[in-house]
This record gives C-alpha cells, structure tokens and sequence, in this order.
C-alpha cells in the first residue's frame, strides 16, 4: 500500500507566510524558513511554497527562499506561484525545488503541461487547480487569481485534461472549504481521484485529525495538505500521523 502524505503549506506573500479564511483576510504566521525548518523536524512528508505576492519581481524573492530552505530540508519542497515559463520551471528547480506547481499558465496554455513534463519529467509537475461549487449550474468550475476569477471550465473536465497532457499530480484546492476548518470536499475529490491514475493532494477544509482519516477513507486521495491548523499547533503531524496508523493507513513515521 501507497504511503499517505501529509504536507503543509506555507502561503509566502512578500517574504512572509500568511493565511486567511477563503482566500481572503490575510494575516502574517511567521518566517517561511523557520516554519519549513520546524516541518522537516515535525516530520510532513513534503512542503508546499506558494508565493500569492502581488509583486512583479519575479521568483527573486522566492529563489532566495528557496534556496535557504533547501539547505536544511530533508523532504521534497513544491514551489507554486506566478510560474508561466519553462525558464520559470528551470530556475525553481535550480534553485532547489523538487516540483513545481502551476495553475493559470496552464489553463491559459495547456501545452505548457506536455512540455514541461517532457522536459523536466512528469514526477516534478504538479497541476494545481481551485474549484468552487456553482449551485445553480449544480457543478463546479474552476477559478484563478486568488480565487476571484471564474474561468468557466468544469472541474472536472480541466482534471481530466491535465493528466491526459501529462501531469505528474494534482493539488486540488475547494475555494468553498479553504480556511474554516469544517473537512475536505470529500465529494468532489472523491469523484476526481476516480477519474484520473496520478496522484491528487486534497486541500481545504482541514480541521482536525478525523478530517485527514475522511478524505483518506472516502476519496482515495493521495496527500491531505494544511496550513492554518499546524502553524497554529492545533495539529501536530506527529499525532496526525499516529492517528491515521491507527485507522489502518501506511503512513511515514518519524
């Protein structure tokens, strides 16, 4: 059995981690390396970076991050954000980063998809996708931007896609659970991890250690991803872990 993984996220504005509640209400957690330091100790199987700054410097800022968190991780880093070329992917993965995570160049040309993975191989190509549930069309659709831009592509039909055009893995964000704590979208996840054979890490919505074991159990999803609740210590990974061995799942003990 596949080990599950648990990754937290760190959402890195202008140099700092922030978080908020759907996207929105952005408040300063603390220095992106020390928490990537704290992570690799604690035990997560991998990090997530993404850099949401409104900036048009480029990945500088980032590069430098990079390559100060590399130096003392020991687990795969992911670095999202902004990313549009495959010299932007070039100098990430320079830097440091063991996959990369693209979202609006990708809807905006999905052959980057293809190139990328033929390039660098498929394994350092994350797709990363937000969806929000649209109930008087009864499906959901995929947003950029924060969050604040509707494309109008199904969700489920842009997750097809991006495996079929040679995604490695997926990190499926629901806009409507980021941030209040209340367990994944278990139905939408469950539904697209039945679509596709490449990994999918579930994100939003994680409260408490049972919602770890739910998404698990009822979607079949590779890796849970968090930020707010284990920035906080509402979660410690260690007993996250401990709790999901004894619910039956293969996951990395420290």
């Amino acid at each position: 059995m596949i080990k599950k993984r648990i990754t937290p996220c760190l959402d890195v504005k202008e140099g700092r981690v922030v978080k908020g509640v759907n996207f929105v209400g952005l408040r300063d957690i603390g220095d992106p390396v020390e928490l990537a330091k704290r992570y690799n100790e604690e035990g997560a199987d991998e990090l997530v970076f993404l850099d949401i700054s409104k900036t048009q410097d480029g990945h500088d800022l980032m590069i430098d991050v990079i390559r100060e968190t590399a130096k003392e991780l020991f687990i795969p880093l992911t670095i999202g954000g902004g990313i549009s070329s495959i010299e932007d992917i070039r100098q990430l993965l320079n830097a440091g980063a063991d996959k990369v995570s693209i979202n609006s160049a990708a809807l905006k040309d999905p052959d980057l998809i293809e190139t990328a993975s033929a390039v660098f191989g498929k394994q350092c190509i994350c797709i990363a996708i937000d969806v929000k549930y649209d109930p008087e069309k009864a499906d959901y659709f995929v947003f950029t931007h924060g969050g604040s831009k509707d494309t109008g592509i199904r969700a489920f039909d842009w997750v097809v896609q991006c495996a079929e055009r040679g995604a490695g893995e997926l990190l499926i964000t629901s806009m409507d659970h980021d941030g209040v704590k209340q367990g994944f979208d278990v139905d939408f996840l469950k539904q697209a991890n039945a679509l596709v054979n490449i990994p999918i890490i579930a994100s939003g919505g994680a409260g408490n250690e049972v919602h770890f074991a739910e998404v698990f159990k009822e979607t079949g999803v590779s890796a849970g991803l968090a930020a707010s609740i284990f920035h906080n210590k509402e979660v410690e990974i260690k007993d996250l872990k401990q709790k999901l061995q004894e619910e039956g799942f293969e996951v990395r003990l420290s």
